[in-house]
C-alpha cells in the first residue's frame, strides 16, 4: 500500500497549530486522515491543549512541527505509546515520491544568511529556465511546495530544528553557510546545535562548505561525502574562491577554472553576502547549470526587507535596518560592513554570549543603545571589552512604536556626519515586538517620523 493511500482513515496527531502545523493538517485531511491538533498556547475549534483523555494507542502517526523539543513530555508520551513520529520535511519527502517522483531537492543550512541564499539560488535557477521553488524555513513549507507539484527543483532552507527532527529526506547537494552560537536554549549546548546543522550531510550526496568558518573548518575533515570548499581566499583545485574581483569556480568544471560572477554584480558586496552568493552559485553548479545565469540573476537580486536595508540618509547619517540580525554572528556581519556605528542592540539573547561580538567589532561601535530583556548581557560585555563605547539604556517597560521613537531620538542625538545608525540587535524580538519584521518596520517608521523624512 502506498503511503498516501495509507493515510485514508488513519488517525494522525499533529504537534503545533502554527506556520508548519496548518499546511500539514490541510495535506493530511486532503488525503483522508482523521487529524487531531495539539498545541500548548493556541486555542480554537479542534485544537487540543493537553493529552488528557486521549488514547494515544489509537493513533497511527504523529507529525511534529520543528520548534517542539524532543525532550517535551508530550513527545515522550507519544514515543512511549509506540506511535511513529514524522517531521513535516519527511512527510513531504514521502509525498514527493508519489506526487512528484522526478522532482529534485537541494538544500542548505547555517546560522545566518539562509533565506538570502536560498532566494539567490532560486533566482539563479529561474534564470537558467528551471522551474524552481525556495521553501522550508523561508516561508513556503516543503509540504506546500510538493503539493503544488509545479516545481522541478526545490531549494530547501533548513533550520537546526528541522534537521534535528528529520531522518528520511534526501538532497542531491547541500551547503552549510556558517555555524555560530544560536538556539542554545533549545539544543542545550553549542556542540549539539552544531551537530544538528551537520546532520544535513547525512541526507545529501555532496556538501558545499564555507571553509572560512571556524566550526565548519574544524568539522570538515570528518565529513564522509564529497565536500567542496568555498571562501574569500584564492581557490585551490576543487574549491570556489575569490581572485581580485572575480568569484572563481575550480570545483564544478571540465577545465581549470571558470568565472561565476564579479563583485560588482552584488549589492551589497559585503563579505558575508559574497559568501552567500558563492554558496547559492555552487548549489546550482553542483546540479549542472552553466555559469551564464549566475551573474545575470545576481545583478538584479535584491535583499529582503530588514537585511542591511537603507531606511534614510539625512545630513550625512545613514539609518540602516538589519532587524533580521537576531544573533551575535549576524550582528557581527552587519557591524563589519560599517566604519562608525550607533548600534541598536538587545532583546532575547536565547542563551547566546555577547563577549566575542564586542571583542571583534567593538572598534566599529561609537555608541550602543540597549533595549530589551537581555540589555544587561550586552552592557556587561561592552564594559569588559570596550569600556570607552558610550552606552544608553532605554526603559524596558517601553514596547513597540513608543520604544522605537525613543530609540531614534537618542540615536539622532548621538550620531554625526559619517555615522551609521544600525539596528542589528543580535537578539530575538519577541519580548518587545511581534517578530523581527515588526521591529524593523517600527524602526523605519520612527526614523521617518522623528526625522521628518517622506
Amino acid at each position: 500500500m502506498s503511503f498516501l493511500h495509507s493515510l485514508r482513515g488513519s488517525k494522525v496527531l499533529v504537534f503545533g497549530a502554527g506556520v508548519t502545523g496548518k499546511p500539514t493538517e490541510d495535506f493530511l485531511r486532503k488525503h483522508g486522515a482523521d487529524v487531531s491538533i495539539l498545541d500548548e498556547s493556541k486555542s480554537g475549534a479542534g485544537i487540543l491543549n493537553s493529552l488528557d483523555g486521549i488514547d494515544l494507542a489509537t493513533f497511527q502517526l504523529a507529525l511534529v512541527s520543528p520548534g517542539w523539543k524532543p525532550s517535551h513530555p508530550w513527545i515522550a508520551a507519544v514515543r512511549g505509546a509506540k506511535v511513529p513520529l514524522l517531521s513535516e520535511i519527511d512527510l513531504a519527502w514521502r509525498a514527493k515520491k508519489e506526487l512528484a517522483p522526478n522532482q529534485r531537492w537541494i538544500g542548505l543550512t547555517g546560522t545566518n544568511g539562509k533565506t538570502t541564499t536560498v532566494q539567490m539560488a532560486e533566482a539563479i535557477a529561474l534564470a537558467a529556465n528551471i522551474k524552481a521553488r525556495a521553501c522550508g524555513n523561508v516561508g513556503t513549507t516543503v509540504i506546500e511546495a510538493v503539493t503544488e507539484a509545479v516545481a522541478d527543483l526545490l531549494i530547501l532552507e533548513l533550520s537546526s530544528f528541522q534537521l534535528e527532527w528529520s531522518t528520511e529526506f534526501h538532497l542531491d547537494s547541500c551547503a552549510i553557510l556558517n555555524i555560530a552560537p544560536d538556539h542554545i536554549d533549545w539544543h542545550g549546548d553549542f556542540e549539539k546545535y552544531a551537530d544538528a546543522k551537520f546532520r544535513i550531510c547525512d541526507r545529501s550526496e555532496v556538501v558545499i562548505l564555507n571553509s572560512s568558518d571556524t566550526e565548519i573548518s574544524r568539522r570538515a575533515k570528518d565529513v564522509k561525502i564529497r565536500s567542496v570548499l568555498f571562501s574569500l581566499d584564492t581557490p585551490a583545485s576543487h574549491e570556489i574562491g575569490l581572485v581580485e574581483n572575480l568569484v572563481i569556480d575550480r570545483a564544478f568544471i571540465s577545465g581549470d577554472a571558470e568565472v561565476l560572477f564579479e563583485l560588482r554584480d552584488l549589492n551589497p558586496a559585503a563579505p558575508h553576502n559574497v559568501l552567500n552568493a558563492m554558496a547559492a552559485a555552487a548549489l546550482l553548479r553542483s546540479i549542472g547549470i552553466s555559469t551564464e545565469p549566475i551573474a545575470l540573476a545576481l545583478r538584479s537580486f535584491k535583499l529582503d526587507h530588514h537585511r542591511l536595508e537603507l531606511v534614510a540618509e539625512v545630513n550625512g547619517i545613514r539609518w540602516v535596518d538589519d532587524s533580521k540580525a537576531t544573533n551575535p554572528h549576524a550582528a557581527i556581519a552587519a557591524l563589519q560592513s560599517q566604519i562608525s556605528a550607533i548600534w541598536i542592540a538587545g532583546g532575547l539573547a536565547k542563551g547566546a554570549d555577547m563577549n566575542e561580538l564586542v571583542k571583534r567589532v567593538g572598534a566599529r561601535i561609537k555608541a550602543a543603545i540597549l533595549i530589551g530583556t537581555d540589555a544587561d548581557l550586552i552592557d556587561r560585555a561592552i564594559q569588559e571589552h570596550a569600556p570607552t563605547i558610550r552606552r544608553v539604556r532605554i526603559d524596558t517597560n517601553l514596547k513597540g512604536a513608543p520604544l522605537m521613537k525613543e530609540v531614534v531620538a537618542k540615536a539622532s542625538a548621538l550620531a554625526s556626519r559619517g555615522d551609521t545608525v544600525l539596528l542589528a540587535p543580535a537578539c530575538a524580538s519577541m519580548d518587545q515586538f511581534k517578530n523581527y519584521a515588526e521591529r524593523g518596520e517600527l524602526f523605519s517608521a520612527a526614523v521617518k517620523e522623528v526625522l521628518h523624512v517622506s
